[in-house]
């Protein structure tokens, strides 16, 4: 097996030389860190146990207890971490996850998910030997239910290594998983547990790929749709370990540092678990997923001491634009086939209320809205758990019942955010495209992100919808106020978008081979020649054709069209292509990451807020909360609460938002 750490074992090693050289970078006063950095990530585990040795040989003194003295803070944790064997690392971070109130579930799920048999075997005996404890009696004292016995099911160290596959059972196991899950009312959550906790890695592959065509969704989408809480992250974990161990990592150290401060904890246990595994893969498949090395990030996100520990773990930078060692080549390539192969189940958290009743709402607006002040709770009720047919019905019946025009009343009596917002669920979705196009482009300054975002992501009957609508209110058509408004490449770019002329249907293999031959060419074209062929492509191809020639993409380049964009495209341009690529790959992911960004810092871009709970609530807005949770670590409910009260603090705009996102993950 080659070895992908980033820490070997030190040539011509001298652990007696080692122990003299940190006894005197600890004497006297102060202490070299430097020198005690250097030494301890440049030697491997089994060497840092022979300096310990050594050095209570020579000197009568424990290491740890001398490092422990002489260093504080995280520099302290880490180096002190370091130094302690990977069992009884795993298992000091598993009694400080259950020891105490609380429990710390992400620490115990990132660990039991991830570790093999003997690893497994190696740490339940190192936290017997230091504690004096069972772990299994101890995890389960601090958790229940499902979590609870899938925990115990990895804790036994049972998962098949025989690299045997069975065709059959693959088969009746993915048929079984889907019989437990999807094809019922309710979940057989011991049917997950005990296919997830014991098949093989190989195995399980064969049972996710089998799975996906019989349930026309991935083993994913389903854990999200059938399961919850601590046990679905927990499921889901195995799933990603399964899928790529070093993806896994990736994730996880990438969410230990976006944001605001650092989940020191969580950086230090997989940088020192890894150092030794699996590094290069983790750093590869970061720089797959983020557009980032991890180098780069652990640099911009730490200080001092602790930050040069981290780096000299790291091994080195990864130059963003660089060719993929094979194996995360072979990881982007099956992210492709995956997203291929996907269909997601799109659901919305907005439905038709039953018993609707549209001259009863009607009344019940007029009424809200009659008289000194207004009842806002009364209009977010109705409005906001209608449809948005229900809503035109309504918006039909106060005009003929009560001669009113529902629109204006609603306009005198709201203001800012929430009159904005609830306007925007009232209009119809071709009405409220069009408003926010119209928005986009008036006045000084382009919102050029906005254009984008509705552009590439409306399919042809929404663009043809639109462009009328925008017609109709504005007189003027859609294409020419685009081109008022932008110029150069990126006019193009969305000229070519709001024809509405995209292909529909599924891949065609051997075109789609053709089509990323010709993009891999491009890629050595001059810029205007490169950007053109990738338009005449990216604008124009269906989404599943577009899987399949960025799949193929990877097989001609070695690199991922995300990185090619990144590299050789700025601006707007950029923007657009990347825009495209992240809706073909996952819709619901990137309007995830916009939800993010539109609320993340100081201020909220209201706007992009609006637009995209509005007009994602009847289609896939279950499907994006779902997709923020598990990128951002922080249900989509959670962070609206907090980040809306920053700026505009109206509880009423606050509550229609909340109505909208449809509940808690």
């Amino acid at each position: 097996m080659v070895f992908r750490g980033t820490v070997a074992d030190a040539v011509d090693f001298d652990p007696s030389a080692d122990a003299e050289t940190l006894y005197n970078a600890m004497k006297g006063i102060g202490s070299d860190k430097e020198a005690i950095l250097d030494l301890v990530t440049s030697r491997s585990n089994a060497q840092r146990q022979e300096i310990i040795a050594a050095y209570k040989r020579s000197f009568g003194k424990d290491l740890i207890d001398d490092l422990k003295y002489e260093l504080t803070g995280k520099f302290e944790r880490l180096i002190v971490s370091l130094m302690r064997t990977p069992a009884y690392h795993d298992a000091k971070e598993i009694n400080d996850a259950v020891k105490g109130v609380g429990t710390n579930e992400k620490c115990l799920i990132e660990i039991l998910a991830s570790r093999n048999n003997r690893q497994t075997y190696e740490m339940v005996a190192a936290y017997k030997d230091a504690y004096g404890r069972d772990m299994e009696e101890d995890i389960i004292q601090d958790t229940s239910g499902h979590f609870k016995k899938m925990l115990i099911v990895l804790l036994q160290g049972t998962r098949d290594e025989s690299g045997v596959v069975d065709a059959d059972l693959v088969q009746q196991d993915a048929e079984d998983l889907y019989a437990a899950g999807e094809e019922q009312w309710g979940t057989d959550e011991a049917k997950f547990i005990m296919i997830l906790g014991n098949r093989s890695v190989t195995h399980l592959r064969m049972v996710f790929d089998a799975y996906e065509k019989i349930a026309e969704l991935s083993i994913e989408d389903s854990i999200k749709n059938e399961l919850s809480g601590d046990f679905e992250r927990l499921m889901l974990a195995v799933v990603q370990c399964i899928r790529s161990v070093p993806m896994f990592f990736a994730k996880h150290l990438y969410k230990s540092m976006k944001g605001l401060g650092t989940a020191d904890n969580t950086l230090i246990r997989i940088m020192i678990s890894r150092s030794e595994i699996d590094m290069l893969d983790i750093r590869e498949c970061f720089r797959l997923k983020y557009e980032k090395s991890l180098y780069n990030m652990i640099k911009d996100d730490t200080s001092g001491d602790y930050k040069r520990t981290l780096l000299n773990l790291c091994g080195g930078d990864d130059d963003l634009a660089g060719e993929f060692f094979p194996e995360a080549a072979q990881i982007a390539y099956k992210m492709w086939e995956l997203s291929a192969m996907t269909k997601v189940q799109l659901r919305p958290t907005v439905r038709p209320a039953a018993n609707f009743d549209p001259a009863a709402d009607a009344q019940a607006l007029r009424k809200a809205m009659k008289g000194f002040g207004t009842d806002e709770d009364a209009i977010i009720d109705i409005i906001a758990q209608r449809s948005n047919a229900q809503r035109q019905e309504i918006r039909q019946t106060f005009k003929s019942l009560l001669g009113r025009d529902l629109m204006k009343d609603l306009k005198s009596e709201l203001s800012k955010n929430l009159e904005r917002l609830i306007i925007g669920l009232m209009l119809t979705p071709a009405e409220f495209d069009a408003k926010m196009m119209r928005k986009a482009m008036e006045g000084a300054g382009t919102d050029e992100h906005a254009l984008i975002e509705t552009l590439v992501t409306r399919n042809n009957e929404q663009m043809h919808a639109m462009a009328a609508a925008y017609q109709t209110a504005y007189k003027k058509s859609l294409e020419e106020a685009i081109q008022s408004d932008t110029s150069g490449h990126f006019c193009r770019i969305l000229v070519s978008l709001v024809q509405g002329g995209r292909e529909e249907g599924p891949a065609d293999e051997e075109r789609a081979n053709a089509d990323a031959q010709e993009l891999a060419n491009a890629c050595n074209a001059d810029s205007d020649d490169m950007e053109m062929k990738f338009m005449s492509i990216l604008c124009t191809r269906s989404f599943p054709h577009l899987r399949k020639v960025f799949q193929e993409f990877v097989r001609y380049t070695n690199k991922d069209i995300e990185q090619i964009i990144k590299k050789h495209m700025s601006g707007d341009v950029k923007n657009a292509f990347y825009a495209i690529v992240r809706s073909v790959k996952n819709q619901p992911s990137y309007f995830a990451e916009r939800l993010y960004k539109a609320m993340k810092g100081l201020g909220t871009d209201d706007r992009a807020l609006i637009r995209i709970m509005v007009s994602r609530s009847e289609i896939d807005l279950f499907n994006i909360r779902k997709e923020f949770k598990e990128t951002h670590d922080v249900s989509l409910h959670e962070f609206i609460q907090v980040e809306t009260m920053i700026g505009d603090t109206s509880g009423d705009y606050r509550k229609t938002l909340l109505v909208l996102c449809g509940g808690e993950d």
